[in-house]
């Protein structure tokens, strides 16, 4: 072949590299709701500011939740292992830019020949030779159908999910670290409650103890407010154990062994309902890191197809040595002298038992997999919205009504005890409205717990949570809380 011929056929192995077979990608269809579920009554606004797109650092105004969630963010293992992925699909990415192009190594090599034994080879024929030689070897496939571009394009979609996934983790974790946070303050408060009850109903035992002593009360009203005091002791141990368990799983998710956790502000000043609203549900296609990464993993299994198509058409490679050698034969030298050789070829499949095209149908296969994740991902994302929307406002209006009556029952209990101060009323009355109001106020601190989670799963759902903060922002940060 001629240089003139190789120069060609090279140049036409770069024009045909454009010529990829297989699907090009386009987004699938997709059934998006104009609006959410239980959203707002007025309409949405494009472009508009909505909740899901605040920092998280606007949505969690402790100080102290702030500290935990950037240890979190800079230590938390699942953070750091979606970190090395990221890595891993870079190198990926290398590898696959480098296939289209030439490699070249460098060869040496000094082939040796001795002959000895026959008495009737040609006096011409050398008794030994040596013929040492050193250059370059190259070896190039031409991406003739597109195979490594596909490849690359798959290998840059794997990248950019795995960058997806990683904000994934770090949304899902601002909010395990927001959630474990609340429930850690709602149990502190849980705990001051019984303290508080059991210092009340200490007050009460003495009193009818006293009242006993006196004649005007029975053995049996002593038992009964024993009975209560013991009631609102024994939730204490239980309570400091949860308390204790959910300080080691915050530790947990800060990468940290098994400690305490230094509060901040108490429950009812942790987070609010939203003042923002919801936005278009079309937005959720580019701000959840979750849809994003699975129109990525679509986007490289649509890619696989070309890469497997082309696999059914001819393979053009050119192999070819350049470099300079010597020789020895029989002790006379020769040399130095230049070395060229190329070898171009051509390869069809013709027979493999269907194995390419089945290959083509399993790649196919996956994508049509890929495209209904992506949907279900979409669907799913549709339905946490709007779960957490009516979430927030059927847990608001619990809460207020769980408000009113506990304000209620505390009327309730303290007419009971003047009641029973007076001689008026038997201790079972006490007993009754005590119990009740220690029950209600319980549910009144679940209820403030499950109406701030549900701001969080929110802000989640809406795909808030993963915006990293700038570094001058952060140090500043960290100074007002250590302060």
């Amino acid at each position: 072949m001629t240089r003139r011929q190789t120069l060609l056929l090279c140049a036409v192995g770069f024009i045909a590299a454009g010529c990829a077979v297989g699907p090009d990608y386009k987004r699938p269809e997709v059934s998006v709701p104009p609006v959410y579920r239980a959203a707002d009554a007025a309409p949405p606004v494009a472009g508009a500011e909505t909740f899901g797109a605040l920092e998280w650092w606007s949505v969690f105004p402790d100080p102290d939740l702030q500290a935990l969630i950037r240890t979190a963010l800079a230590q938390n293992y699942d953070l750091r292992v979606a970190a090395s992925r990221i890595l891993q699909a870079q190198s990926q990415v290398t590898i696959a830019r480098s296939l289209p192009f030439p490699t070249v190594d460098a060869r040496l090599e000094a082939p040796y020949a001795g002959f000895a034994g026959s008495e009737d080879r040609p006096s011409t024929f050398p008794d030994h030779s040596i013929q040492p030689q050193g250059g370059l070897g190259v070896a190039w496939e031409l991406d003739f159908w597109g195979k490594y571009s596909r490849n690359s394009e798959a290998a840059r979609a794997d990248l950019l999910a795995t960058e997806d996934a990683r904000y994934a983790v770090m949304a899902t974790l601002v909010a395990q670290v927001g959630q474990a946070y609340l429930n850690l303050r709602a149990l502190d408060l849980r705990l001051e409650i019984s303290q508080r009850t059991v210092t009340s109903r200490i007050q009460s035992v003495d009193l009818v103890q006293a009242r006993l002593d006196g004649g005007v009360a029975g053995l049996l009203d002593l038992r009964q407010a024993e009975t209560l005091l013991y009631d609102a002791k024994k939730t204490i141990p239980d309570i400091q154990r949860q308390i204790e368990e959910t300080e080691n799983f915050i530790n947990i998710l800060l990468g940290q062994n098994p400690g305490p956790v230094k509060r901040g502000r108490p429950l009812e000043q942790q987070i609010a309902a939203p003042t923002l609203p919801p936005g278009l549900p079309s937005e959720l296609l580019t701000r959840r890191p979750d849809i994003r990464q699975a129109e990525q993993q679509l986007v490289s299994a649509n890619a696989q197809i070309g890469s497997a198509k082309a696999l059914l058409y001819p393979q053009i490679t050119i192999t070819g040595f350049a470099g300079a050698g010597r020789a020895t034969i029989n002790g006379t030298e020769f040399g130095p002298f230049w070395i060229f050789n190329a070898l171009p070829a051509i390869s069809l499949p013709v027979f493999n038992m269907g194995r390419l095209r089945a290959n083509v149908e399993f790649n196919e296969a996956r994508a049509q997999e890929a495209v209904l994740r992506y949907q279900q991902a979409l669907q799913q994302a549709f339905r946490e919205v709007s779960d957490a929307l009516i979430g927030i406002r059927k847990r608001q209006e619990y809460r207020q009504q769980q408000e009113l009556a506990v304000k209620t029952l505390q009327d309730a209990s303290q007419v009971a005890n003047m009641r029973y101060a007076g001689g008026v009323s038997s201790y079972l009355e006490v007993l009754d409205t005590e119990r009740t109001l220690f029950d209600a106020e319980g549910l009144l601190v679940q209820a403030k717990l499950d109406e701030s989670v549900s701001v969080i799963q929110l802000y989640k759902a809406l795909g808030g949570g993963w915006q990293a903060e700038s570094p001058k922002m952060a140090a500043g940060s960290q100074h007002i809380s250590s302060e």
